[in-house]
């Protein structure tokens, strides 16, 4: 049986009618410090040149201010762009061109990488990053599970039972998610999925199941995850609306203290049940997910391996430094009036993917694109740089903040190899 693998990371890239190639002059778009870097462009319809094209363009490090901009006539393919540069420090370079085609705005974008392996992380560790954590964990660890499972039987499938899940959390609160294990009896590798930024209901991974797994998939808001979409449309925009952004002001009580102590909450779920061989416990998520995938890795000891795909959180300071730095992007230029307060600076710090990175010490799988506008690049080889377990990069370059299906099969054949 094969995966219908668009289920576990969304729907990949759809192209549009108009598609503008930017491409950097180095086929691996990786650059050493001075290399001389250029972009050209070419504009297709229906796979087709297009010519006499008027387009304007923007070059320079990304998220900050472009150093370089302008217009182009586009006259044949590979038509240059901008002025030939370079860059002396590790980072990454963005040259985005658009175009306008009877009336719609199309866009193109490369990024250009120089040295990312040698990016370090802005942000700081605190002197007590991880006795507060431990202190935090210590507490929750009193607090009894109570796992209660609701059989969904519209859900089930001849291989599977699937389960509306709940079980505590801290300060009162619950977590919510689908729980699918396999009917036959046995011992299986328990996966828990944790979640991409957002306020969703969730089917759960039962296709994973029906391949051998014990899968947990969690939402982090403290809600049942089987409403109907229009109740979580109405939280987003309202009372759960920029939730990363509550209580910034406090390390004790920032919204995500309750999500990262929930997502590790949920492997301790998965080890309790008698159907989990706890020797082959795994975590992994996309964006946020990416995110809460280290950190529970980093958090629970219970875990044997991670998945982490374009990890958001990471690096949130970058913006102070002049450069770009993670999602929920609190920092830069547009939030900095705002957010960037001594308190909500230091308490980011114990909320950093960068710090809970260096506690890693479990195999990784990592994967990501330089042209992810979201997740910035710099971002997430600020975290990556930091981790010292074994860990594998799959980079695909020219992808953002999506995959392609090829890209989702080699993650879930690495999870079933390791798992196995």
């Amino acid at each position: 049986m094969t995966l219908s693998i668009n289920v576990l990371f969304g729907q990949s890239r759809h192209y549009q009618p108009i598609q503008v190639l930017v491409t950097p002059n180095k086929a691996d778009w990786t650059y050493a410090p001075g290399e001389k870097v250029k972009f050209t462009v070419t504009v297709l319809k229906n796979q087709v040149p297009l010519q006499n094209i008027e387009a304007k363009y923007t070059i320079g490090l990304e998220k900050m201010k472009p150093e370089q901009s302008g217009t182009l006539k586009i006259t044949k393919e590979n038509v240059e762009v901008g002025k030939v540069l370079s860059l002396d420090t590790p980072g990454f370079v963005r040259c985005e061109v658009k175009v306008n085609i009877e009336g719609t705005e199309y866009r193109g974008l490369a990024t250009a990488a120089i040295a990312p392996e040698k990016i370090k992380a802005t942000q700081k560790l605190p002197s007590d990053f991880l006795s507060f954590w431990e202190n935090e964990l210590n507490k929750a660890a009193k607090i009894p599970l109570d796992v209660n499972l609701t059989l969904l039987p519209e859900r089930c499938t001849p291989l599977v039972d699937v389960y509306h899940i709940r079980y505590k959390n801290i300060d009162n609160s619950f977590i919510y998610g689908i729980l699918a294990k396999p009917k036959k009896a046995g011992k299986y590798p328990g996966i828990l999925q944790v979640p991409g930024a957002g306020i969703r209901p969730y089917n759960g991974l039962i296709e994973q199941a029906e391949h051998g797994f014990v899968t947990l998939q969690i939402g982090i808001h403290g809600i049942p995850v089987t409403y109907t979409t229009g109740l979580y449309n109405n939280l987003a925009a309202g009372a759960l609306k920029n939730y990363p952004m509550v209580n910034l002001d406090n390390k004790d009580t920032y919204y995500y203290k309750r999500v990262y102590i929930g997502s590790v909450r949920g492997i301790d779920v998965l080890a309790s049940l008698e159907e989990v061989d706890n020797s082959k416990l795994l975590v992994w998520g996309q964006s946020q997910g990416g995110a809460l995938s280290i950190i529970t890795a980093a958090l629970n000891k219970k875990v044997k391996g991670l998945v982490a795909v374009y990890p958001a959180l990471s690096d949130l300071t970058g913006y102070l430094h002049k450069r770009a730095g993670g999602w929920p992007h609190m920092f830069n230029e547009n939030n900095a009036p705002t957010m960037a307060t001594k308190a909500k600076i230091e308490t980011s710090a114990y909320y950093d993917v960068v710090n809970f990175a260096r506690q890693i010490n479990v195999p990784g799988y990592y994967t990501w694109g330089y042209n992810d506008e979201t997740c910035p690049p710099t971002s997430m080889y600020s975290a990556f740089n930091q981790i010292q377990a074994p860990k594998e990069l799959l980079l695909v370059q020219e992808t953002g903040h999506w995959t392609y299906p090829e890209q989702q099969q080699k993650i879930f054949n690495w999870i079933k190899n390791f798992l196995k």
